[in-house]
């Protein structure tokens, strides 16, 4: 195995996906099994989809202010240099509440795939 590893087809670009979140995976292979690393933005005014994941998930806030929603526990302030612990299988989203774009790098432990997620809505 090499210790460098190259993006795949969808690594590097970024994604709106349905959650209403642009999305940009950093590092998501099955060779690092152990943790998925993107970033993401959440445009002013919009809430993300209420979903859940299969894995544990970390938000670490760079630029913005929300409230995240974890298990029906609405409206904690998120800014940046916040990191919030999402554990696995919790009711989330996050709304941004600001003006300028809500912008967090995502940590999932085991590294996400796309059968992780759960909608809610």
């Amino acid at each position: 195995m090499s210790n460098v590893i190259r993006p795949g087809p969808q690594q590097g670009e970024e994604i709106l996906t349905r959650e209403r979140c642009f999305i940009r995976e950093i590092i998501n292979d099955p060779q690092v099994p152990h943790f998925s690393l993107a970033l993401c933005r959440v445009l002013p005014g919009v809430t993300t989809e209420l979903h859940r994941l299969s894995v544990d998930e970390w938000y670490l806030i760079n630029a913005g202010h929300g409230h995240m929603e974890i298990d029906g526990q609405a409206g904690v302030p998120v800014g940046p240099g916040d990191t919030v612990v999402i554990p696995c299988g919790s009711a989330q989203r996050i709304s941004n509440t600001g003006t300028a774009e809500l912008r967090f790098q995502c940590v999932c432990l085991p590294r996400f795939t796309p059968d992780c997620y759960e909608p809610l809505e």
